[in-house]
């Protein structure tokens, strides 16, 4: 594989179905190959824009335990993409944050983050400490710049043709990340990664339709020199891709 195309994480068995409805946030029932009806969890639980799609195939997680009330997690659905041609998606909001440590851990960030030497997870950061970042990155020794460098997570499937866009709908917790995100410098680096978890797409804005006052605050963030690395990937059902960065807008309209 080229640098732009690197498998970055290997995944369990997934099981293919078809996706019959999603409710209560958290589950979904879907039908299996085999006729079997399952319910997973949906660890999705906001709308879900442009991704649910009911009838559409979906390929889910076996994984029992006697601490899980359901074995059945749902990982990926298929849409139509901006091609044209299906897609398939990450939907699993508990796995962008692995899959970005990994693309880091691979050294695929590395010319725009440098070299790191260790990354501590969910470090209590911001007013009064009360929030904590998805990555806390320390620098190699001698790197160009030793800063620390804070990174927030951000899952990312609604899209406009090959615009990607975040939020799809207001999220206050979202506006908080991008204020202590800016809090944090000029001490240390501050770095949104949208993780668009989806390959057909090549750009990134913030969804100023669905969150006016995310939009606002993306911009102040960009000016005051917070960083923005959108990692594009692609999902099958054997891993999943890092392909590279997606061009950043400053807004949904093209520029």
């Amino acid at each position: 594989m080229s640098p732009e195309c690197q498998r970055v994480l290997s995944l369990e068995e997934l099981h293919e179905g078809v996706l019959l409805k999603r409710y209560k946030r958290f589950l979904a029932d879907v039908e299996l190959e085999s006729g079997e009806v399952v319910t997973a969890h949906c660890a999705n639980t906001g709308p879900m824009s442009g991704v649910l799609q009911i009838g559409g195939r979906v390929r889910l997680r076996y994984a029992p335990s006697p601490t899980r009330k359901l074995a059945w997690t749902w990982e990926q659905a298929e849409v139509p993409g901006a091609q044209g041609q299906p897609v398939w998606v990450g939907i699993n909001t508990a796995l962008p944050n692995r899959l970005v440590r990994a693309t880091i851990e691979a050294g695929c960030l590395e010319p725009w983050l440098g070299p790191i030497q260790a990354i501590r997870p969910e470090v209590a950061y911001g007013l009064n400490r009360r929030s904590r970042i998805d990555l806390l990155l320390t620098p190699a020794e001698g790197a160009a710049d030793p800063r620390p460098i804070y990174v927030e997570v951000k899952n990312t499937t609604w899209t406009d043709g090959d615009l990607a866009l975040f939020p799809d709908t207001v999220t206050e917790r979202g506006q908080k990340h991008l204020e202590e995100l800016m809090g944090v410098l000029p001490e240390a680096r501050a770095v949104l990664v949208p993780c668009l978890s989806r390959s057909d797409v090549a750009r990134f804005a913030p969804g100023d339709s669905a969150d006016p006052r995310y939009g606002e605050l993306f911009r102040q963030a960009l000016d005051a020199g917070v960083e923005v690395l959108p990692c594009r990937y692609g999902f099958s059902d054997a891993g999943i891709d890092w392909l590279g960065l997606a061009t950043v807008q400053r807004r949904s309209e093209a520029p």
